[in-house]
Order: structure tokens, then C-alpha cells, then sequence
């Protein structure tokens, strides 16, 4: 995190200041609200399960 708080998404990639941390990433607050929102037979979900296990990868690193 900057001294801006700005964190990069794990999700998007993108720079942002809202959002939860899990672990010790960050996901940003319109990641958040469209993962909550995929349901599982949609292809987006699938990318963002893979997404989420990085954290626990780069964790366990």
C-alpha cells in the first residue's frame, strides 16, 4: 500500500483505495460486489475462484 492507500486488486489488476483485505491481498470493492453476484454456472466465476486461490499460493510462498 502506498502512503495514498492505494493497493493493487488481485482480481482486476487495477489500482484502488476501497476494498477488503484477505490475508494479506486485496480485492477491490467492485470485484468484491460482482464476485458476490456471479453465480457459479457463469464463466466468470471460474476465473475468479482461480484468482482467489493466488492468495493463499502467494501465502504459502
Amino acid at each position: 500500500m502506498d502512503e495514498l492507500g492505494v493497493r493493487t486488486c488481485i482480481i482486476c489488476g487495477e489500482p484502488k483505495t476501497e476494498g477488503i483485505h484477505i490475508v494479506s491481498e486485496f480485492i477491490c470493492d467492485a470485484c468484491e460486489s460482482e464476485m458476490v453476484h456471479t453465480d457459479v454456472q457463469e464463466e466468470k466465476y471460474h476465473f475468479f475462484i482461480h484468482q482467489m486461490k493466488q492468495i493463499w499460493v502467494q501465502k504459502n510462498a
